[in-house]
Formats: structure tokens, C-alpha cells, sequence
């Protein structure tokens, strides 16, 4: 699955840069044929900005994952013990000991704690979620680290040839 999404974040970006974002839409009157200016970096900064969003909507997708586990965790009443989120896809011996979960925001998890202070971890946020938020977001801030690179490399080459003269 996480090499699914990097070959997705790969081939957005480069349909980006290829395709040249930030030029677009191109305004043609009939006076003018010449295409507007691209700003230098424009590729770089749409890929950030859809890599932070991106990385930013996978992290609440987790979120949620980890919010319902406690909230079903906390529901007392018939059949709560041990804990429902608990239950799932390990043995009923181990299921058993549990006594206390814990809840951890960055990286996301929902631990089940047991008796003889061994924990592990519920199936309730997806095994994809926290690699691909850690890609996403480096994408992004690798994007716009370059898009700040590609601005000043233009800035600087525009004072050369305006300090040449």
C-alpha cells in the first residue's frame, strides 16, 4: 500500500513540473501571443501545497481512527471488558489481561496495556497512515525548500545580469 502512494506522489509530481503549474491559465488576447511569466519555483510550490494537504487529511484519517478506539474504549456497560478496541485480531488469553490502553497522537496508536506491563498495539488506526504521513509531509517540506531555492537562484542570476550593465 505505501508503494502505492509513493508511485502516486511520484507521478503527481512530475505531471506537475512536466506540465509547468502555476502558468496556468494562460491569458491570449489577440495583441498578445507571448505566454505569461512563470514564477520561478511555481511547480515546486504546488507540490507542496498538495503534499501538506494531502499529508494533513491522511493524518486526520488516523485521527479518527484513534478518537473512535477511545471512545469505545471509555463505553462502559455489558460486554466492555475487556476493552472492544482490545478484542480484535489477537487471542482471548491475551485479550483477557488486558487493563488500560493508552492513546499516542504523534506517531498515531491505540495500545492495549495488560497485567505483566506489556503492551501492543490495535489495528484500529491502518498500517499506511503514519509512513505515508511521514512521506507526505517530507514531500512537502522538501518542495518548498526548493521552491524557495528556485526563487533565490533566479533572484541572484536577475542581479548579475541588472549589475552587469
Amino acid at each position: 500500500m505505501i508503494l502505492l502512494l509513493l508511485v502516486l506522489v511520484a507521478v503527481a509530481t512530475a505531471a506537475v513540473l512536466r506540465r509547468g503549474a502555476g502558468a496556468y491559465p494562460r491569458v491570449r488576447t489577440a495583441s498578445a501571443v507571448v505566454p505569461a511569466p512563470r514564477k520561478p519555483g511555481a511547480p515546486f510550490r504546488v507540490v507542496a501545497g498538495v503534499a501538506g494537504w494531502a499529508a494533513a487529511l491522511l493524518y486526520l484519517w488516523g485521527l479518527l481512527g484513534v478518537g473512535l478506539a477511545a471512545l469505545e474504549a471509555e463505553d462502559g456497560g455489558a460486554g466492555s471488558s475487556p476493552l472492544r478496541p482490545c478484542r480484535a485480531g489477537v487471542s482471548p488469553e491475551l485479550s483477557g489481561q488486558v487493563i488500560d490502553y493508552s492513546v499516542s497522537y504523534l506517531p498515531l496508536r491505540f495500545s492495549c496495556e495488560t497485567v505483566d506491563g506489556e503492551t501492543y498495539d490495535t489495528a484500529d488506526v491502518p498500517g499506511y497512515v503514519n509512513p505515508g504521513v511521514a512521506v507526505l509531509a517530507l514531500t512537502a517540506v522538501a518542495s518548498a525548500v526548493a521552491a524557495g531555492y528556485a526563487t533565490e537562484l533566479r533572484a541572484r542570476a536577475a542581479a548579475r545580469r541588472d549589475g552587469g550593465r
